[in-house]
């Protein structure tokens, strides 16, 4: 006999969920905010994915996610022992994002003015992940204001939201896309 795997518990009809461990919280905690945020960010980063993009690009979206989802998970966890348990974020983690910009980078015209996003719904699909991912790396950095987060959880977001960036300049590129360049009122 199989049992079914229920999505619903009935467990948060009163405004409550629980963390990684057990420890129930309001729905709008802090902790909820940060990894429900980096889920939204990692949503967006599998809907570039579906994109007709380079299978490369792909490829390091898809490493992308799970890396967020490693994320999500040490945020879902308030007790020690419990993070001990999980798979973990490393410096490669960054470098490997670090390295892809560089590649990238090296392949599109400096930059001397602030760019209007938009041009491509890829381009503004890696301009609106790229916002969620500032939102979600600020978030973060106020859960630890109270909180124990470890420190290259916000490394990586911060170090995502450039690959982001340089990502929508390359993929205008790709595509033939003349970037709009920001033009400051006087």
């Amino acid at each position: 006999m199989s049992s079914e795997y229920k999505i619903y518990t009935k467990g948060g009809d009163k405004g409550e969920t629980s963390l990684l461990g057990g420890t129930r919280v309001p729905k709008y905690n802090d902790r909820i905010e940060a990894y429900g945020t980096l889920d939204e960010l990692n949503s967006y980063i599998g809907l570039i994915r579906d994109q007709e993009i380079d299978q490369h690009y792909k490829d390091i979206l898809f490493d992308i996610q799970n890396t967020l989802f490693v994320a999500e998970s040490l945020l879902a966890t308030d007790k020690e022992e419990n993070i001990k348990q999980l798979p973990e974020i490393n410096l490669t983690d960054i470098t490997l994002l670090e390295t892809e910009i560089d590649k990238m980078n090296e392949e599109i015209p400096p930059l001397k003015s602030f760019i209007l996003p938009g041009g491509h719904t890829v381009v503004s699909y890696c301009h609106i992940a790229r916002t969620i991912c500032r939102r979600a790396e600020r978030v973060v950095i106020k859960l630890g204001v109270q909180n124990k987060i470890d420190p290259i959880i916000i490394q990586y977001l911060n170090r995502l939201s450039d690959y982001l960036f340089i990502l929508s300049r390359k993929i205008a590129k790709d595509f033939n896309v003349k970037e709009v360049l920001w033009k400051p009122n006087k």
